[in-house]
């Protein structure tokens, strides 16, 4: 190893330990752990090695914080590393019967992201479970139907568009073949199919509102936003999430909705706050999170506190939304 190679490793090093301090310190502000773990999902997911393991261990430490807010973020991140490193960590997470039902979820769904097939025995034991929380069974079905796609012939053989955005979805967008939006709303709405192939639907159709001056864009849209009336509080957080990613000042009246419901379930309405953060720059969203502010949710509450510093980045110059440089692309 070079003199120039090994002050490489150790500068970064030194990051990814002060990162881990920022992330599991409990007096750090919720938006600077947010932004401490986007800069270390790019390190984990960008670098090799025993850095990328560092940066991994450093996310899973956090997992000790009493915010579930937080802890499902960090399952979300582990999950975008592909770096099977981070099975472990997430399986424990899914195991742990005490732990906040959003977080195993989303730590199951970050095994199927991950699309380790050793993943599989778990994921299906936990959706088996007698009493189990019905948004973690859901999400290990939709998991195992991932890795299965993921391992497949089929998966060869479909074309699939090229998306504008960098994340491991839960699903895929459905294969290339001409749908229409009506015809993708459709599968989306349709409680009958198995939901790994309704996401499928919901991921096309994000990807027919991107960019958002597409002629399908706003029709996309409006076809998403009527998954809100869906049974499944898992299925409209998936929405929420969409919105977040898209962006589309359309979505603002469906997410404000959302959020605005006392009665739907807190995992949606905190999506619905943070996708409204990437929308601060729209008339009327801050006013809008402001009033949430003090929502009787923790989840709620701390969502909306992260949504306010995504709000503040949206009308700033700032290039990208962590302490360090994020991946090119949407995340």
């Amino acid at each position: 190893m070079t003199a120039a190679t090994e002050t490489e490793v150790a500068s970064s090093g030194s990051t990814i330990a002060a990162l881990r301090e920022s992330l599991c310190s409990e007096k750090t502000p919720l938006p600077v752990r947010f932004r401490a773990l986007f800069s270390l999902k790019h390190l984990a997911r960008q670098s090799t090695g025993a850095e990328s393991i560092a940066a991994i261990e450093a996310i899973a430490a956090a997992f000790a914080s009493p915010s579930a807010l937080l802890k499902h973020e960090l399952a979300y991140c582990l999950g975008q590393t592909g770096n099977n490193a981070a099975v472990p960590h997430l399986t424990a997470v899914l195991e742990d019967l005490e732990e906040d039902p959003m977080c195993r979820h989303e730590a199951a769904e970050a095994l199927g992201a991950l699309g380790d097939a050793q993943s599989l025995d778990v994921l299906h034991r936990f959706r088996d479970r007698a009493g189990e929380d019905v948004v973690v069974t859901e999400t290990c079905e939709i998991a195992i139907d991932r890795i299965e796609w993921e391992n497949s012939e089929q998966r060869k053989q479909e074309k699939l568009r090229q998306s504008d955005f960098a994340s491991v979805d839960p699903a895929p967008p459905m294969p290339e073949d001409n749908k229409s939006v009506e015809e993708l709303e459709k599968a989306l709405m349709d409680t009958e199919l198995p939901l790994f192939k309704r996401y499928r639907a919901m991921f096309a159709l994000r990807d027919l509102a991107s960019p958002p001056d597409l002629p399908t864009a706003v029709p996309a849209v409006q076809a998403l936003s009527k998954g809100f009336a869906d049974p499944s509080a898992l299925f409209r957080h998936e929405i929420a999430f969409v919105f977040g990613q898209l962006s589309h000042p359309a979505s603002i009246p469906a997410l404000t909705a959302a959020l605005s419901n006392l009665e739907e379930a807190s995992m949606v309405r905190h999506e619905a706050a943070e996708a409204l953060g990437s929308l601060g720059d729209e008339e009327g969203v801050e006013e809008t999170l402001l009033r949430f502010l003090h929502d009787k949710e923790v989840v709620v509450r701390e969502s909306v506190i992260v949504a306010l510093d995504m709000a503040e980045y949206e009308k700033s110059d700032q290039a990208e939304y962590a302490l360090i440089p994020e991946v090119t692309g949407t995340a």
